[in-house]
């Protein structure tokens, strides 16, 4: 019998990140689907094998989802992720206020209604375990009603070579009986590949000034700082160094009765992972996003490639919305590790029916 490929559907696609990885790792993606409209040249460009379709995905339909796709010769994976805003620790809005909340299960509806061979969903922590428990338990149960094996952890992206702490639920499932997870492939461990640094992956980009843009390296191009923050960053230590650096006269009113969120205004260190990347990561105020020498945020073509995205892989909005694409995006590296998870079950089912 000959193998057959793997076709996917990316839901909530954004930028295209899951579906760079995707491809990457050979899985054919035909379509990816996001309500925003503004994203469709950055996905399409990027991902020409694959349609862009704007849409709400609340609205969706088994013919949006299966038209076209050859499922004769392919199985059929169905990838999303829904936005991670409503179950983030960050966010103080009640969950009960929030439709966004909803979309997990609007995801479940086109599982129930297209039957997937293959499930990939991303997203915060806190939708297994905090604000999202409850929904993400009606959705597993489907799973259970339609007898899917699946399963699901939360992991840390910089232990399969992205180079980002980036903890985030992932849960894969198939009705072709069972799946792992990949093996973490970096860490400290002397039998693993060491972390990937910051150094590593932006030590090579031209050194620009704030509120700049390269000539000729597409998206490296910075935030402008008001002539505070250039103050600031005068006094925040190079290679790692904090809000805590600043002299009274320099610090936010907030910040001298409150200790916490030591990482806005820091610097990212040379020899360490990057924070977390965020849909504000190029703002200093937003997090630790200062480069970790120049007077400066990170740019967006820097937190693209901390997110693994290759130099080639182009976005053409705003600057902020560009980054907004960037810190939302599954890193491509590490939808392809997933990616090749799935590809290697459909071998041995090919195997096994031989």
């Amino acid at each position: 019998m000959k193998m057959k490929g793997i076709i996917a559907v990316d839901l909530f696609c954004g930028a295209g990140g899951l579906t760079r990885g995707l491809l990457d790792a050979g899985i054919k993606v035909a379509k990816g689907v996001d309500i925003n409209q503004k994203f469709k040249k950055t996905y399409e460009n990027n991902n020409p094998e694959a349609k862009f379709i704007s849409k709400d995905v609340g609205c969706l339909t088994k013919e949006d989802i299966l038209n076209e796709l050859d499922l004769k010769h392919n199985y059929f994976l169905l990838a999303g992720c829904a936005p991670c805003q409503p179950f983030s620790t960050i966010n103080k809005q009640k969950i009960k206020e929030d439709s966004r909340k909803s979309l997990l299960l609007e995801f479940g509806r086109i599982v129930e209604e297209t039957k997937p061979n293959f499930i990939f969903i991303e997203n915060v922590p806190g939708l297994a375990t905090g604000k999202g428990k409850k929904i993400f338990e009606k959705f597993t149960k489907k799973l259970d009603n339609m007898k899917y094996f699946y399963i699901y952890r939360i992991i840390d992206a910089k232990k399969y070579g992205v180079p980002q702490t980036r903890k985030r639920l992932i849960l894969i499932a198939t009705d072709q009986g069972h799946i792992n997870f990949p093996e973490q492939t970096h860490g400290k461990n002397e039998s693993l590949t060491p972390y990937v640094t910051v150094r590593d992956v932006i030590s090579d980009y031209p050194i620009i000034r704030d509120g700049s843009k390269h000539k000729r390296i597409l998206n490296h191009e910075t935030r402008l700082l008001c002539e505070i923050n250039r103050k600031r960053m005068n006094f925040i230590k190079k290679d790692g160094g904090s809000r805590k650096d600043l002299p009274k006269n320099l610090k936010l009113e907030c910040h001298k009765r409150h200790d916490g969120h030591t990482d806005v205004y820091g610097r990212m260190k040379w020899d360490d992972v990057a924070p977390t990347l965020t849909c504000k990561c190029t703002s200093i105020s937003n997090g630790r996003f200062g480069h970790p020498t120049q007077r400066r945020g990170i740019s967006v073509r820097e937190a693209a490639a901390l997110q693994t995205f290759k130099d080639d892989y182009v976005f053409y909005e705003s600057l902020s919305l560009n980054t907004l694409m960037v810190g939302n995006a599954v890193p491509p590296l590490l939808a392809e590790r997933f990616g090749n998870i799935f590809l290697k079950t459909t071998e041995a089912i090919s195997n096994a029916n031989r």
